[in-house]
């Protein structure tokens, strides 16, 4: 509930402070006294536009705060933890915004920066105005199958139908992506196609290129020596080897060898050794020659599959050893083509069992509504004949709509006013009066649910008086059983209903006139015969070189 609302140098308020009780709180007052100052200064602080006109004359800037007492539950909390606030559940709500002369604004929440959004958002949830000309609450057809559902109390089924629904938006994603993936691969598969043969014929392997490319070197650099290892080969154990010559050299010095020739035992010693040697190394030529095994076909086809390999992956636009991803992916594509068709089976089949869910739960709750449609019905039908509306009729229309989270109903709150001229919207009622007492019946049979804690009327009961004004201030009390009511009047049968009295007035006097406030406000007192009271004197603020005195007198019954 709102238990203070504090004003500085807002239009002609220089420093106001009122505090508010539970129950119903009336303020009255001439017109002009500035009963609407207070309403624009609160909505100021709630989140409505802010205008450079608010401020009063002469000052930099005009500030409001409203304070607020709520339940640790109340969702308002639950928002301002949602903007990032660190507010504590249960904590007072202090809003404080700034209007600046320049037409700057400024919100703080608990001394924490809010955003317009946000303050306007948070602002919702603390206090609904209602009057003739509002197009907020009650008026705005989107929020009439939200009391609806709050009336009927089925927060189970509406759960459910959020479930219902969500798995029905995953069902159609699901199913969309599948389809336009296989819209793509099929558009695509004769090119996926000539991919997976060529590269499936190719079948590449990682590191095969580096260990052909190894391979091919090795084999060009055999090349190379080739003959001239086939020449020393020739010339130390070929036919032009020098082996048979030093034999016969050798076996020649042997046959001479006597006792006065000893060195000649020497040199055929030596030729041995060199024997030897040459048939070493003719040996070991041979080996090498083994070894090597240049075949020029198999370098031609090693070249060949290096080339192949490098021409595919400058054709793909890759390295060759991310060839195998490139043939994967194209057996992918061409695999999803072929299941395709037998997963989208499935998935319409899945949306299929989804919709009828859906359907189903939608089916239920709209059931569900219509029950509760009548009980509302009847509910404010009961309101209308004390409201002096007896000829007058309301009906709650629900007709088949866009699937969404809330089912698939369109709820809409319509009345007729006289009989036979038809059932129309709220907002289609042309007599304020006859608007007024049905926006107050609508809140008195939804005086339990889907209210913000504070409500404000505001001359609600223009145009009415008698016994009408009387039932409508018999039904703002009511109404304050359950949540603290404010309401603006200038009837006295209303203003009889409240538990706390505002009495709202404005003097004016010349620039340095001295103003008796005591005596004044002893006469506001007096005229409204109040034996208790407190009194708010607010200064000064009015163009040009008058001054005005900003008073309220608050009365509390004996």
């Amino acid at each position: 509930m709102l238990i203070s609302l504090i004003i500085k140098d807002i239009v002609l308020i220089e420093a106001l402070t009122l505090e508010f009780k539970t129950g119903l709180s009336i303020l009255t007052g001439e017109t002009g006294a500035g009963k609407s100052i207070l309403l624009d200064a609160l909505s100021f602080a709630l989140g409505s536009r802010g205008d450079a006109g608010l401020v009063r004359k002469h000052q930099p800037q005009g500030s409001v705060a409203a304070i607020f007492s709520l339940p640790p539950n109340h969702p308002a909390f639950v928002q301002l933890q949602e903007a990032d606030l660190e507010i504590e559940a249960g904590e007072d709500i202090i809003i404080r915004r700034t209007q600046f002369s320049d037409g700057r604004t400024r919100a703080l929440v608990n001394e924490q920066a809010i955003s317009a959004q946000g303050l306007k958002q948070l602002g919702s949830l603390l206090v609904e105005i209602n009057g003739q000309h509002d197009t907020r609450g009650l008026m705005d057809e989107r929020f009439h199958i939200h009391l609806l559902d709050l009336f009927g109390n089925y927060p189970a089924l509406l759960l459910e139908m959020r479930s219902k629904y969500e798995g029905l938006k995953t069902a159609q994603k699901a199913l969309k992506q599948h389809e336009e993936m296989l819209e793509l691969a099929q558009r695509d598969q004769d090119y996926q196609q000539a991919v997976f043969d060529e590269l499936n014929a190719l079948n590449p392997q990682i590191g095969e290129e580096e260990a052909l490319s190894i391979e091919r070197t090795r084999m060009m650099q055999a090349e190379t020596i080739m003959g001239d290892l086939q020449d020393a080969y020739e010339e130390v154990g070929g036919h032009a080897s020098p082996i048979p010559v030093i034999s016969s050299v050798m076996r020649k010095l042997e046959r001479k060898n006597s006792d006065s020739f000893p060195q000649l035992a020497q040199i055929s010693e030596m030729l041995g050794q060199s024997l030897d040697l040459l048939n070493t190394a003719s040996d070991e030529l041979r080996q090498v020659l083994r070894e090597i095994n240049f075949n020029p076909k198999v370098l031609e086809e090693t070249e060949e599959r290096l080339f192949a390999l490098r021409g595919a992956a400058r054709k793909h636009k890759v390295m060759a050893d991310q060839l195998p991803d490139v043939l994967a992916h194209a057996q992918n594509v061409l695999s999803n083509i072929q299941s395709g068709e037998a997963e989208l089976k499935k998935l319409n089949a899945a949306l299929k069992e989804a919709n009828s869910e859906f359907e189903a739960t939608a089916k239920t709750l709209s059931d569900a509504r219509a029950k509760a449609a009548l009980q509302l019905e009847a509910k404010v039908m009961q309101e209308l004949p004390a409201l002096k509306l007896d000829r007058a009729a309301f009906k709650i229309a629900i007709a088949p709509f866009t699937p969404s989270i809330l089912g698939a109903d369109d709820v809409s709150f319509q009345v007729q006013t006289n009989p036979g001229s038809g059932f129309a919207g709220l907002s289609k009622i042309a007599s304020g009066g006859e608007l007024s007492r049905f926006l107050l019946g609508l809140k008195v049979a939804l005086a339990e649910i889907g209210s913000a804690p504070t409500l404000i009327f505001d001359e609600i009961d223009t145009g009415v008086g008698g016994a009408v004004a009387a039932a409508m201030g018999a039904r703002l009390k009511s109404l304050s059983n359950h949540l603290q009511v404010l309401a603006i009047t200038h009837a006295p049968q209303v203003a009889a209903c409240a538990f706390e009295h505002f009495h709202i007035s404005k003097t004016s006097h010349g620039v340095g006139e001295h103003v008796d406030h005591r005596a004044a406000e002893a006469d506001v007192i007096q005229s409204c015969h109040a034996e208790k009271h407190i009194a708010h004197v607010t200064g000064t603020g009015i163009p040009d070189d008058i001054f005005g005195v900003f008073r309220v007198v608050r009365d509390e019954p004996a």
